[in-house]
């Protein structure tokens, strides 16, 4: 379906922030801007991207553009079709003081910055992928966004850490008091709304760019801060996708090659851990083979 034919309201973009830790050129950034050495058990590439973009084409027929958001060029893989994938570098989004940058933080929280982006955008992180056909729907209703919301009381690691940090920012966005518990939306592809992140970004700038770090820490805030926003004033429902989560330390081979090729969900997560180097390039072939029986077809994206 193209883009002329939908329907009025139904259109948004797609945001896909990636990182290729195999490249040497990031790589050395890297290690020159944090003195940390590269562990490539945390960067490497699953060769999985192509398929998010696959399942882009083929379940989310109403998407007007997609946006890949990268640190430089040579981060792009060398199959990207640059006439239908904007390609974003850091640079054109984020400020120049928080540049280079190895955390996908600061990187959220200047997403809306892309030019010519739709009003309404779904992010994904690159471990993200559609595989069920969806609907506008499911993403937007009558201007608002649908996502799961949750509250939650501890936040004794550092994710939930800034998930309070990111809750605490959005009611000073809003003049409210913090809470004693704190919002976590749905951990899945997000829909965002470019005005209400332009108005929340704008109302704590300060604040925003001092939690600001070149790797990730707890003093973080994340693109979780828009969505909690959205929450709070009404512009965002708490409806859950529907989706099912693999974390790869302690998926079996067989469930998740089962799950991708008949899927009965939606959406999946396929969350990266530390493996060996025999484990990994096992669950690799697995991926590639299971999305290539699903979505055998290159898409547009695609050169």
């Amino acid at each position: 379906m193209r883009f002329e034919q939908r329907t009025s309201g139904c259109k948004m973009d797609v945001v896909i922030t990636y990182v290729d830790g195999l490249d040497p050129f990031w790589q050395k950034d890297y290690e020159e801007h944090t003195n940390i050495p590269i562990l490539e058990k945390r960067f490497r590439d699953w060769g999985t991207l192509r398929y998010l973009m696959r399942g882009i084409e083929v379940n989310m027929p109403f998407i007007r553009k997609v946006h890949l958001v990268v640190a430089r060029d040579s981060q792009v893989p060398e199959w990207v079709n640059r006439n239908e994938v904007n390609v974003v570098l850091h640079k054109d989004i984020i400020p120049e003081q928080f540049i280079p940058t190895f955390n996908c933080n600061p990187i959220e929280l200047h997403m809306h910055r892309i030019e010519d982006l739709d009003e309404q955008y779904v992010y994904f992180n690159d471990d993200v992928f559609p595989l069920m056909k969806c609907e506008p729907t499911d993403f937007f209703v009558d201007g608002k966004g649908q996502l799961g919301m949750a509250y939650h009381l501890f936040s004794f690691d550092m994710f939930k850490k800034i998930c309070r940090n990111s809750d605490v920012m959005a009611r000073r966005a809003l003049g409210m008091k913090p809470s004693l518990f704190f919002l976590r939306p749905q951990h899945v592809c997000t829909p965002m709304i470019k005005s209400e992140c332009e108005e929340m970004y704008e109302r704590v700038k300060d604040d925003l760019h001092a939690s600001i770090t070149i790797t990730r820490t707890s003093k973080n805030i994340s693109q979780y801060v828009f969505l909690n926003y959205m929450f709070l004033k009404g512009k965002l429902q708490n409806k859950r996708l529907s989706k099912r989560h693999f974390s790869l330390g302690v998926t079996s081979v067989k469930k998740l090659r089962k799950f991708i090729t008949c899927p009965t969900r939606k959406f999946t997560c396929i969350n990266d851990v530390q493996l060996s180097q025999e484990r990994f390039e096992e669950l690799r072939r697995v991926l590639i083979d299971a999305f290539e029986t699903l979505l055998p077809n290159k898409s547009k994206y695609e050169i």
